[in-house]
């Protein structure tokens, strides 16, 4: 059935946000979508944001064998990702402590992304295929964050992931500004740490979405925008934003209310990496304004790869393994979620992080890093 022979099952959608979709990242044809999470008003709003696609009941949005566990799918990587979405219930709504990032991470309201970065990790732990999933069931997820920030309190001393407030990662398993274009969670979570003055949420992001200025954060919310050098991203961070493009968003961000972090991640080894890093980090001082400076500061992290994602690359974007698979100068990582990854080896990543340390205090200084790993 299509999108609008479903929504006559069910009673009259909630009026639809004005949400634009860039159609250069989802064309959505197929959503996949249990009963419950279609029936919701969160799933018929997205259901009517798409009314050309087929609507297919599922019995879990784990459990769709078109999706999950199809080698097949390796050929059409990228077209999953613009064609297909997942609507789910959130069943298990906890907050994890993280303490590098954020103190914590918060329940997920989607995961998967649309975007297709060659080394992202949540491909691993889906099979071959990690379209957007949204989670309806949003205010069950706002009303177990409210409780959660009550019960810490007021934060007892400063860390590296802020000096007042407590942080939680509202995006671990999907880009935000992406999900904002395809339902309205973004904005509810958003507006949820608007309202506490304890704590503040926080997200990285590879897209420049501008109704997020919208949203009114009051500071409440901290914007990460990942950069790396252009030929690099060109080469690995596939349909994001330019990196040049996020840079000249941040002042934007900044302005509009939004705390903005830079991530300087992944950081890629290989030959030249010192002086490409160097002009990147030259472009921030010229670019950023003297508020965008003041309330900056980092995250390093080098990359970390997958030697399953390694394969299922090879099948579809082999020129990013020239960069991303480097055994000579890797080693195994047993992950705390039980995956076998590889990362550089402890002398090369230990020289890598101080070389970018000492890039950072002769071209940024401003530019505090919260943590390198």
């Amino acid at each position: 059935m299509t999108a609008g022979d479903a929504l006559t099952l069910f009673d009259d959608p909630d009026p639809v946000s004005e949400a634009p979709v860039d159609d250069r990242m989802l064309r959505v044809r197929q959503i996949y979508a249990e009963p419950a999470a279609a029936s919701s008003s969160r799933g018929r709003q997205v259901i009517a944001r798409f009314p050309d696609a087929e609507v297919v009941e599922v019995p879990s949005h784990w459990q769709i064998p078109d999706l999950h566990g199809n080698a097949g799918n390796v050929d059409r990587w990228v077209r999953v990702k613009t064609e297909t979405l997942v609507l789910g219930v959130k069943k298990s709504l906890a907050a994890r402590p993280n303490e590098r990032s954020a103190n914590w991470i918060a329940p997920s309201t989607a995961n998967g992304c649309a975007m297709a970065c060659a080394y992202c990790y949540v491909p691993r732990r889906k099979g071959y295929a990690n379209p957007i999933t949204v989670f309806t069931n949003i205010d069950q997820i706002t009303g177990y964050v409210r409780r959660h920030v009550a019960r810490q309190g007021v934060k007892p001393a400063p860390d590296q992931c802020d000096p007042v407030s407590w942080v939680y990662d509202i995006g671990e398993n999907s880009d935000c500004s992406v999900d904002a274009m395809v339902s309205d969670n973004v904005a509810d979570l958003i507006a949820t740490f608007r309202g506490l003055p304890t704590a503040k949420a926080s997200f990285a992001t590879k897209y420049v979405n501008r109704q997020l200025l919208d949203l009114d954060p009051a500071g409440r919310t901290r914007i990460r925008f990942s950069v790396m050098p252009d030929d690099d991203a060109r080469l690995l961070d596939i349909r994001t934003s330019r990196v040049d493009e996020r840079i000249a968003a941040v002042d934007d961000f900044v302005s509009a209310g939004y705390e903005v972090h830079l991530n300087l991640s992944p950081v890629v080894l290989r030959d030249g990496w010192e002086r490409d890093w160097t002009t990147l980090l030259r472009q921030l001082d010229d670019t950023l304004s003297p508020a965008a400076k003041a309330q900056a500061a980092a995250e390093v992290i080098l990359l970390t790869h997958n030697r399953d994602l390694h394969e299922v690359n090879l099948g579809w974007h082999p020129k990013a393994e020239d960069l991303l698979w480097r055994p000579e100068i890797q080693q195994p990582k047993r992950s705390g979620n039980g995956q076998d990854n590889v990362r550089y080896r402890n002398d090369v990543k230990r020289a890598g992080v101080a070389t970018l340390r000492s890039l950072i205090a002769a071209h940024a200084p401003w530019l505090d890093v919260r943590y390198a790993f």
